[in-house]
């Protein structure tokens, strides 16, 4: 049985892999019941449903520069580790890209994937239209600039229909330089949140909640805009003095050049290098998307459950991400930081997770898509005011729910 990339969560579906649009259109019309899937990276059962996976590697790899050149169409199964090189071979770039790059494009924008930074948006903001195989078979594009209903079609966890091209925009390619700072307080953390996270372009916390201050400060500097970091503000931190891992148990050979070095947005803005295998593998994943405004708060409600939590944690991330207008994205709206958990492959977590909810949760924190959470379907339908919009045109467009997950069936009967 295939199971996802950590292998916590069971795929019994048959996987079909097509190698035309054609072919996926013929699929699509001949199975009752079919669902989209990507790498395989979400912990959550969000890919897990009564049909066949249709994956979209195998398609025609495309990777079209416009020609005003502020926007690439790309194909769905591309993953970002292979299309970094073709932009900037090109002297364009992504804004954003997620802590890994293994992942492929169709399914990092279908559940709300991002990165860091005050003023970059998750990855799916990126978005300008989808070519979409829906329940009839039949192939449509959706653009922003054309469809009003747009901004349901592109974070939409699969149940709109298997996406098979992207269009991105760009912009032209930069430099970044990466330096970690060790010893962070997160005292510092709240008293002075919005500095800590406007130092770089991009910017993330790793900590274990500890009450010692040994929090890593991880800045991604664009060198066109900030340059380098010139050894301040630190926050009371130490600059590493060799390459680091999140994970302080692993080898930091897996993650991208630091030390202030500089080198392509590609190779940078993600903590992990495409040839080695990403974080621990052996671990579960759960993160909550706060309104930047409760952020401070949430992070003291987390240090108060410290017991609880440093155990059974390999690692908390936390980051930043602009607002942006897409239905389910998780920045729908405000401005979001998210607080990410990175646990021990152990069952005991789910016992801990129901305290962390509702510490949470009232903040107004959505759970991840692609990661595991133990909230009732209607306290995570409730997190995502546009939901009952999207809800409305799942079942425009497909009423006979052909392409809804165990999950998102879920959602909509909450």
């Amino acid at each position: 049985m295939r199971r996802n990339w950590s292998g916590t969560v069971d795929f019994p579906q048959d996987l079909l892999l097509p190698t035309s649009v054609a072919e996926v259109q013929g699929l699509v019309r001949t199975q009752e019941h079919a669902l989209a899937v990507g790498s395989a990276h979400s912990f959550s059962p969000a890919a897990v449903g009564p049909g066949p996976h249709i994956g979209t590697e195998r398609l025609p790899a495309q990777i079209d520069v416009a020609p005003d050149r502020s926007s690439v169409v790309v194909s769905a199964g591309t993953r970002y580790a292979d299309l970094g090189p073709v932009l900037h071979s090109h002297g364009l770039a992504l804004s954003a890209m997620a802590s890994l790059p293994h992942i492929s494009v169709g399914g990092a924008i279908a559940t709300g994937t991002h990165g860091s930074g005050d003023r970059i948006g998750t990855l799916s903001s990126a978005v300008r239209g989808l070519e979409v195989v829906t329940a009839d078979g039949e192939v449509r594009w959706i653009r922003r600039d054309i469809d009003s209903d747009f901004a349901g079609w592109v974070v939409a966890l699969g149940a709109l229909g298997v996406v098979t091209r992207i269009e991105l925009s760009v912009e032209p390619t930069y430099d970044v330089a990466q330096t970690v700072l060790l010893g962070l307080d997160l005292d510092v953390v709240e008293r002075d949140f919005d500095a800590v996270f406007s130092a770089a372009t991009s910017v993330s916390v790793f900590t274990r909640w500890r009450p010692e201050p040994d929090a890593q400060l991880w800045l991604k500097r664009r060198v066109d805009r900030e340059g380098a970091w010139a050894g301040s503000p630190d926050f009371g931190a130490r600059q590493s003095g060799g390459k680091v891992h999140p994970l302080e148990e692993l080898d930091p050979v897996h993650c991208t050049e630091q030390g202030g070095h500089e080198g392509p947005w590609y190779e940078r803005l993600p903590h992990f290098r495409a040839e080695f295998t990403p974080s621990s593998g052996d671990e579960i994943q759960a993160e909550y998307l706060l309104p930047r405004s409760h952020a401070v708060e949430g992070i003291r409600r987390m240090r108060s459950m410290a017991s609880m939590i440093t155990p059974l944690l390999h690692v908390t991330e936390i980051r930043t991400m602009c607002a942006d207008d897409l239905w389910l994205s998780p920045a729908q709206g405000r401005d979001t930081v998210g607080i990410h958990f990175t646990w021990q492959k152990d069952r005991r977590i789910f016992s801990v997770l129901p305290a962390i909810e509702e510490a949470l949760l009232p903040l107004g924190a959505r759970p991840h898509w692609g990661k595991v959470t133990v909230a009732a379907p209607e306290r995570i339908v409730e997190a995502y005011p546009l939901f009952p919009s999207f809800a409305r045109l799942v079942e425009a467009v497909d009423p006979q729910g052909k392409f809804r997950s165990d999950n998102v069936a879920s959602l909509l009967r909450a």
